[in-house]
């Protein structure tokens, strides 16, 4: 039977968190086996612990997302004490948005760089999220040495060269549901191009729901939707997806185990 990982939800938001025990149940029914629960704000990272903390199935990150302004500042130290939780296996997300924000962001490149800091003091990977701003993404990548504990590139929208450069910096790049949209060509030709054994799969819920769910609220049931598609455009197995992805997931976050 082929199981599933999601690798990057948002299950404490409230379109989910209000619903939670119907969500771990439709994961169950769509053989979801594990599911991480990725932090944006460390104000609600207690929520996101709980929830951790009483799912044996679900693990945390914690950090801050780069769309937030005019908050107080992570420091390494907190997000490096925090990330000392058994649950956590991730720092982030973090990254670069140049789309949503404009203006001087040396604040938001400064973060990231935090982020780095923490991830290699703490020894576990990154959740990089990047938008309009790949060059600048993967030159602080290389600067502050994120290579030496590896990550992902979540919910990945960016080209095929920007994939490649991650990739030499040991990062796996993420698909979700936005590979299934009908209009996601040149995203479709990258998921092909992309080794299976360098691949992750994802929601991003609750937003990005795939098709045939476009336009509902995402939850981590719909990464198989995923998963075929990605299955789809490289000709092979959904079984092979699924083992597959499963196996970088917890090849890449190495600080949990799948008897969790």
């Amino acid at each position: 039977m082929t199981n599933f990982v999601d690798s990057h939800c948002h299950i404490n938001f409230p379109e989910l968190y209000q619903n939670l025990d119907a969500i771990l149940s439709k994961m169950e029914t769509n053989h979801i086996t594990h599911a991480l629960c990725v932090s944006v704000t460390l104000d609600k990272f207690p929520d996101i612990l709980t929830i951790a903390n009483t799912y044996p199935h679900v693990f945390a990150s914690v950090g801050v997302h780069p769309d937030y302004e005019d908050i107080e500042e992570p420091t390494v130290e907190e997000l490096s004490h925090l990330a000392l939780e058994k649950k956590v296996i991730a720092i982030g997300e973090t990254g670069l948005d140049y789309f949503r924000i404009q203006g001087d962001l040396t604040w938001q490149r400064e973060r990231f760089r935090t982020h780095i800091r923490a991830a290699i003091e703490s020894k576990l990977p990154l959740i990089i999220h990047t938008r309009n701003a790949a060059k600048d993404t993967l030159e602080i990548m290389r600067e502050e040495g994120a290579d030496k504990v590896g990550g992902v590139m979540h919910c990945f929208t960016a080209s095929l060269d920007v994939a490649l450069e991650a990739i030499k910096l040991n990062f796996y790049i993420s698909f979700s549901g936005i590979v299934t949209f009908k209009n996601a060509t040149e995203l479709k030709e990258v998921a092909k191009a992309i080794p299976l054994d360098r691949l992750l799969i994802e929601t991003d819920s609750p937003y990005l729901a795939p098709m045939p769910h476009r336009g509902k609220i995402n939850d981590p049931s719909y990464v198989i939707h995923v998963a075929e598609e990605i299955a789809k455009l490289k000709h092979i197995s959904l079984d092979e997806v699924g083992k597959t992805t499963t196996d970088n997931f917890f090849k890449l976050f190495s600080k949990c185990r799948r008897s969790n």
